[in-house]
């Protein structure tokens, strides 16, 4: 039977003229992971449902993880010039009918990942927006951010790179202005050494804690999908998803471990318990000031924002490489003769995301609790997947000899490590899909079987065009490389300025953060669960 893997080449085709280098897309990629949302909305309930002190630890462990991961997965993106993602890098190591089930099952994921925020950006604004007296509709907050993502999202990615690197440092140094604080009034002992000890590490609730641990990084792996519009895909590529995972594991540890040292390692777990999303914002209060407590409610909402900008930019480069390689319209592939991006495909992302919107909307349905919840959970079970799908590509290639001369431990040992992990991070997230998702609806209860259902669509689709376009069968995984729609190239981001130091004793007025945000903000922001009692207070 002959082999019908594609055939690999010495050195990927060059890829059209970028501007983009590792720093540009740093910012795209950990905006993607949205890092304050993240430690807003995941920590309070690692706290209170996991194991409690431990869980910097567990940010650790993931982050190791990812790391292991991450050098597989720069493996293949040097093998397939850094772009094409999931489905390239699946193309490359593993064969063309895997590579197109892995290709939708990425489509799906992250337009269910940008849908699932589009709604929490709408929810949390609005809530935080009628802490100040602004009260506007939920779809009116959705909507307004909704067009800014279509604006930027059409436009050429520098400028999306540009707006992502200053909510970036902004939410990020919010936080480590808190983390500094807090280190200053307590000293060593704001870093107890009980986080990181045996009984701390593996107490009860060590899986909850790992299951969002591993869902905090979603969007951290979408390097790959910039390879043509960076200077240089090769080095970029790797650097930026290596530098990504550093990055958000060492934040996310420190910021939770300095959060165990100032609520106290005796009463956290029920301090969390109690406080839930409300213990951010009550730390800010208390170390920042008022201020502190008001720029984390601001640089929440611009949090959500950037994570959508940024999965709303990674699903159109994989509908535009889908669609070069004749899996989608062809159409979708086009560029923008003057933004070089895939402008075409942004806008049925943002056709999509309105249409679903608007049907939750006219149903009643919260927009959070039912629209973000469901699909934010099912996007990051399928990216969870792609993950451990792609770590497993590269020791199959390398068991199989398609990556002659290169070092056993960084093409097989270090990746198999990092598989491990993550079939560890699937089953966890299978397991507790009602808990990341705070609903025991049985139709979001079975969502996990769309992954299922997608795989096995994929899978029919590739046998399809095998015997009925050959020709097009033989182009997958590597058409997308040698597309010639590419125009311009892309303009290169301006200089970020560094981020404003936030006043920690600024007289302001006392902000009480109500119990609709701490009750929305408790049911997990993004990529966490919702408390089923105070989504039910809510609601």
């Amino acid at each position: 039977m002959p082999d019908n893997r594609p055939t690999r080449r010495p050195e990927a085709p060059a890829a059209p003229a970028g501007r983009l280098t590792t720093r540009h897309i740093l910012f795209l990629i950990v905006a993607a992971a949205a890092p304050l949302s993240a430690m807003v909305g995941t920590v309070p309930l690692a706290f209170a449902f996991g194991n409690g002190a431990g869980v910097p630890a567990a940010f650790a462990f993931a982050g190791i993880t990812l790391l292991c991961f991450s050098v597989g997965y720069a493996v293949s993106a040097r093998r397939t010039g850094g772009s094409g993602g999931f489905y390239a890098s699946t193309a490359a190591d593993l064969g063309r009918p895997p590579a197109v089930a892995t290709g939708y099952l990425a489509l799906l994921s992250y337009n269910c990942a940008t849908i699932g925020l589009a709604g929490a950006l709408g929810y949390f604004t609005q809530i935080i927006l009628a802490q100040h007296g602004l009260n506007l509709p939920w779809e009116w907050c959705a909507a307004v951010g909704i067009a800014l993502v279509a604006v930027f999202g059409y436009r050429e990615i520098g400028a999306s790179a540009r707006l992502l690197a200053l909510l970036m440092l902004g939410e990020i140094g919010i936080l480590f202005a808190l983390d500094i604080a807090i280190l200053v009034k307590h000293g060593t002992h704001a870093l107890p050494a009980s986080s990181f000890s045996e009984h701390s590490m593996t107490g009860p609730g060590t899986g909850v804690a790992l299951m969002f641990a591993f869902v905090s990084f979603i969007g951290f792996e979408s390097a790959a999908l910039y390879g043509k519009e960076a200077k240089d895909p090769q080095r970029s590529v790797p650097r930026a998803t290596y530098g990504a995972v550093l990055l958000i594991a060492g934040f996310y540890a420190l910021t939770s471990w300095l959060a165990v040292g100032a609520v106290g390692t005796g009463k956290l777990k029920e301090v969390a318990g109690n406080e839930l999303g409300n213990l951010f914002f009550d730390l800010g209060n208390s170390y920042l000031g008022t201020v502190g407590g008001t720029c984390l409610q601001v640089m929440l909402c611009t949090s959500l924002f950037a994570a959508t900008l940024a999965l709303h930019s990674a699903a159109n480069r994989y509908a535009q490489v889908l669609a070069a390689d004749g899996l989608l319209p062809a159409g979708l592939a086009e560029q923008h003769p003057k933004f070089a991006s895939p402008h075409r495909a942004s806008v049925v992302q943002t056709v999509l995301t309105v249409v679903v919107a608007a049907v939750f909307a006219l149903a009643g349905l919260n927009p959070y609790t039912s629209m973000t919840t469901s699909m934010l959970g099912l996007g990051t079970l399928g990216i969870v997947v792609l993950q451990a799908v792609a770590a497993l590509s590269v020791v199959v290639a390398r068991l199989r000899g398609g990556a002659r001369g290169g070092s056993w431990l960084r093409e097989a040992v270090i990746p198999l490590l990092g598989f491990a992990g993550l079939v560890a991070s699937v089953w966890l997230v299978v397991g507790n899909f009602s808990m990341l998702t705070g609903s025991t609806n049985v139709l979001v209860a079975d969502l996990p079987w769309l992954v299922v259902a997608v795989v096995v669509f994929g899978l029919l689709a590739a046998a399809w065009l095998r015997s009925a376009r050959r020709a097009t069968y033989q182009r997958l995984g590597t058409a997308h490389l040698v597309t010639a729609s590419v125009a311009a190239p892309v303009a290169a981001p301006a200089p970020v300025p560094a981020p404003v130091a936030v006043p920690a004793a600024v007289p302001a007025p006392a902000i009480d953060v109500d119990a609709d945000l701490a009750a929305a903000v408790a049911a997990g922001a993004v990529l966490s669960m919702s408390h089923g009692d105070s989504g039910e207070r809510h609601a």
